[in-house]
């Protein structure tokens, strides 16, 4: 079986994680498993090569520097062509769009993977979505959540739904020294891990830390993560005078350091497709305080695994922090239940099986 992915690349975000290890997990159950690139010339998509390269999967890339271009168009077709595959899947939807039409001429069965719920996708989008999915055999979401969003919002039929969780295994390996803020031993250090954008709540986290800094004065936040919000987030800071309680290290070369130098890892966002970094805090045994929206109740078990709040609540974020920082031994059980939670539900293996089951199931449908 020969099957292409086709994704635009920006950078390495959820989406692009899950394409880095699912790739090298379907050629090691004899799939012949590619990729296509369609690159954000505006962004930095190298490093996301550089790590498909070292995991040996076959690339090609495509400039792509805006949403619509015709002669991009052609170029897909032409390079789906060229590999002739059994199945084109599809990730997010500048794919969608270009792999639908490159599958229908080179006669491939279609599958796309839907990553996230952002608003976007409940508004005129979901009439391009509906159309393309016409032509898909299956729809892949990455949580039941996921599922329900794309079966009663956007209004994709719900026979083509199937769920496949993202798998890890392992946090990711350092590339550099671990940088950001040099912090005594003893500061209560809470992480968060995320883009600087509005979906991801850190200007919560950050209003947050005022209440946090009552009972725990020396409480410091690491924002691991680029994006828009660089300096709006800072002035958020000098607002709730918590400026030197707040660290944007950005792009750091071990997350994974960060990570378990953290008592509590914390993810407020608004929504979310699923949250990688909840994965990578549980597998490095860290409790997590996270906004009960969207998928994140499937990954994290409130009261066991960690704390779940309502978004845009500073005082309940706080709050729940708190009751971990002042029980570090209830903070500690519920890190290594993370861990054991992690390996079991969401491993690599476990991905990869139920993404090629379906994409027998895909074939057999065509065939029919």
């Amino acid at each position: 079986m020969k099957v292409l992915h086709v994704q635009r690349i920006g950078g390495i975000g959820g989406s692009e994680r899950h394409v880095l290890e699912l790739l090298p997990a379907l050629q090691a159950r004899g799939i012949d498993a590619r990729f296509l690139g369609l690159d954000d010339t505006g962004a930095a998509p190298e490093p996301f090569y550089r790590a498909l390269a070292e995991r040996d999967v076959p690339f090609e890339r495509l400039p792509c520097p805006r949403d619509v271009d015709p002669l991009l168009a052609r170029r897909v077709v032409r390079a789906v062509g060229r590999v002739g595959p059994d199945i084109v899947h599809t990730h997010l939807v500048h794919a969608d769009a270009y792999g639908a039409l490159a599958a229908a001429r080179a006669r491939a069965v279609l599958v796309s993977t839907k990553h996230n719920d952002d608003p976007f996708r409940s508004g005129k989008g979901r009439y391009l979505e509906s159309l393309l999915t016409r032509r898909a055999a299956l729809v892949i979401c990455i949580t039941e959540a996921l599922a329900r969003f794309n079966r009663d919002v956007v209004r994709l039929p719900a026979g083509k739904l199937r769920v496949v969780h993202y798998g890890l295994d392992a946090p990711p390996e350092p590339w550099g020294p671990p940088g950001g803020p040099d912090l005594p031993a003893e500061t209560p250090v809470l992480v968060a891990v995320c883009r600087l954008a509005p979906q991801k709540g850190v200007d919560v986290a950050i209003e947050s830390l005022a209440r946090i800094r009552e009972s725990h004065s020396a409480a410091h936040l690491v924002v691991l993560g680029e994006g828009p919000l660089r300096a709006e987030l800072s002035a958020v800071a000098m607002k709730h005078e918590v400026e030197d309680g707040v660290s944007f290290p950005g792009r750091v070369g071990d997350v994974a350091w960060w990570l378990r130098r953290a008592a509590v890892v914390v993810h407020p966002a608004r929504w979310e497709g699923f949250g990688l970094a909840l994965l990578e805090a549980m597998l490095c045994e860290r409790p997590v305080v996270a906004t009960r929206v969207s998928s994140i109740p499937e990954i994290v078990v409130d009261g066991e695994t960690g704390l779940l709040v309502p978004p845009d609540d500073p005082a309940g974020l706080a709050d729940a922090v708190n009751e971990l920082l002042d029980a570090p031994a209830r903070a500690t059980a519920m890190g290594q239940a993370g861990r054991a939670r992690a390996l079991a539900e969401f491993s690599i293996e476990r991905m990869a099986e139920r993404t090629a089951a379906l994409y027998e199931e895909a074939l057999s449908n065509s065939r029919r």
